[in-house]
């Protein structure tokens, strides 16, 4: 509930974003006040832009502005290669590794049973669409492999196993990215679970 003072407001409303506590608002919003008004006329148009202006793209629901992406518009990419990500965010990761060259799909969410998500709250059937062939406007993909990269955790592991039994008999390779021991860790501070996953997943040298 909104109270008279302005700078109470901007406090409440910074602490509404993830990863900010009511200090680190505080701290913000007295730095915004104490800066020309040109940095809070930019920060509130910038705001406004990206509610107005950003969608979903048609192909990957990759955030976007415009109907498609810049990966799903560019001509450089193979086509025959998908990799499902959980969100934006985990696209942009990969991206900067500059090892795919593929396209994307952004899942926007987990399936995750214990909070009451299912594939029907994420995009999977936009997912199935494409690789079906039956996106408006657009020529069939030749998908070929579909490269699962949700997080490790309890629910990618749990959207990753579904989309497996669900792609599978399509006829469609379902790969999973790897999982392990971090570069430069030692063996002796590493978890049971991740060294397990490092065992099970070992390659030949």
């Amino acid at each position: 509930m909104k109270t008279a003072d302005p700078i109470t407001n901007l406090i409440n409303a910074l602490a509404k974003l993830p990863g900010v506590g009511e200090r680190t608002a505080s701290r913000l919003a007295f730095y915004v006040l104490n800066q020309p008004e040109e940095l809070a006329e930019e920060l509130a148009e910038a705001l406004v832009q990206v509610k107005e202006k950003i969608g979903l793209c048609r192909i990957c629901c990759n955030l976007t502005e415009g109907d498609e992406c810049t990966i799903c518009r560019s001509d450089k990419r193979d086509l025959t290669k998908v990799c499902v990500v959980d969100s934006t965010q985990d696209l942009r990761a990969i991206e900067q590794t500059g090892e795919f060259r593929g396209r994307y799909h952004v899942l926007h969410g987990l399936i995750s049973p214990l909070e009451g998500i299912g594939p029907d709250d994420i995009r999977v059937a936009e997912l199935l669409r494409r690789l079906s062939g039956d996106v408006v406007d657009m020529e069939p993909e030749q998908i070929e492999e579909v490269i699962i990269a949700t997080n490790p955790s309890v629910d990618g592991e749990a959207t990753a196993l579904y989309l497996n039994r669900l792609l599978k008999p399509a006829g469609i390779k379902v790969t999973r990215i790897a999982s392990g021991v971090p570069v430069g860790a030692d063996l002796e501070y590493i978890d049971r679970m991740t060294l397990s996953r490092a065992l099970l997943e070992r390659r030949e040298l």
